[in-house]
């Protein structure tokens, strides 16, 4: 069995791909860097990466393919936008290349980490979601894995504007939609909202989130239990994730109960989940906890993806 690390690329050379490029090159374990990708001769990522002698391109995924380390790529990280993310993934499936999707494209199934990584390790390509997904959709998996029923759950996700760059600002429609859905798909939850607030405060804020969930046959202390333990998960990867106070419960009888379009009456429990995410500043600033989570969680997807392969090598 080989001990060689597999080398991944990254197209994409801003903000996320960035801090993901970096964050390989510090914690990598079974991956390493291979090619840093762009379309801006001229960009912070492409030159940063040139300054850690990776090798790079701005000619795109055409210009990727013609590198000599094409070849021994195993991973590519997309953090580019969902319009182009097809193109990719179309070139990527060709030679046979497993890709890991940050932008909303969700060409693959939805994958958070904690919740449901384990289920898509033999897919080609899987999507991370958004950061407001990956912070939040764990909160809805641990009220949802305990409770009967979770009729509606909603996420504001609240993020410094200066950690969002321009593929951000232009996919915020796909994030709140490819969101929502997941907080369905792998939250648990029969509807799901999210809402995502660029905060232009100076000094930047840390990312904040907070998680509306309503549910159906599970106790308060039952539901605190499952989310401090879901807390601790995601900590494991991303060590500024962290509950800003307990859990705030409501509870609706038959005498006040919530009335909305498409349920009808809810009786049950509204729990409420204030969540921060601090970066671990690798590439941002401390304030970029919506950069760390995505990365964190992509690299975290990737090794797991690694120990597979390795596992049925030595088996």
């Amino acid at each position: 069995m080989s001990n060689a690390k597999t080398k991944c690329a990254i197209i994409g050379s801003g903000n996320i791909g960035t801090d993901l490029m970096i964050k390989v090159m510090r914690t990598g374990k079974n991956i390493e860097m291979g090619a840093m990708v762009g379309v801006d001769p001229a960009s912070d990522g492409l030159a940063r990466a040139e300054r850690l002698k990776v090798a790079t391109t701005a000619e795109g995924i055409d210009g990727l393919v013609k590198m000599p380390v094409w070849d021994e790529i195993g991973v590519v990280f997309d953090a580019t936008s969902a319009y182009a993310h097809k193109k990719h993934n179309d070139i990527c499936k060709e030679y046979g290349k497993q890709m890991i999707d940050l932008t909303p494209a969700a060409i693959g199934p939805h994958c958070i980490p904690v919740v449901n990584m384990d289920e898509h390790l033999t897919e080609q390509n899987v999507n991370m979601v958004t950061c407001g997904g990956q912070a939040t959709i764990p909160m809805v998996h641990a009220v949802a894995r305990v409770s009967k029923s979770v009729p509606y759950a909603e996420i504001v996700a609240s993020v410094a504007s200066k950690s969002a760059g321009p593929g951000t600002r232009a996919n915020i429609d796909e994030f709140t939609q490819n969101t929502a859905r997941a907080i369905e798909t792998v939250g648990g939850a029969h509807r799901g909202k999210a809402i995502i607030i660029l905060n232009p405060a100076e000094p930047p804020l840390l990312m904040r989130d907070t998680v509306y969930v309503l549910s159906q046959g599970a106790e308060p202390e039952e539901i605190q239990k499952s989310v401090e333990e879901m807390a601790a998960k995601v900590q494991e990867y991303v060590p500024g994730y962290r509950l800003k106070q307990d859990v705030q419960f409501e509870r609706f009888g038959d005498n006040n109960p919530i009335r909305f379009p498409g349920y009808g009456e809810f009786t049950g429990i509204k729990s409420t989940i204030f969540l921060e995410v601090e970066g671990a500043a690798h590439y941002l600033p401390a304030y970029a906890g919506n950069l760390d989570i995505m990365t964190s969680a992509a690299l975290a997807t990737a090794e797991r993806w690694m120990d597979k392969k390795r596992d049925a090598e030595a088996a």
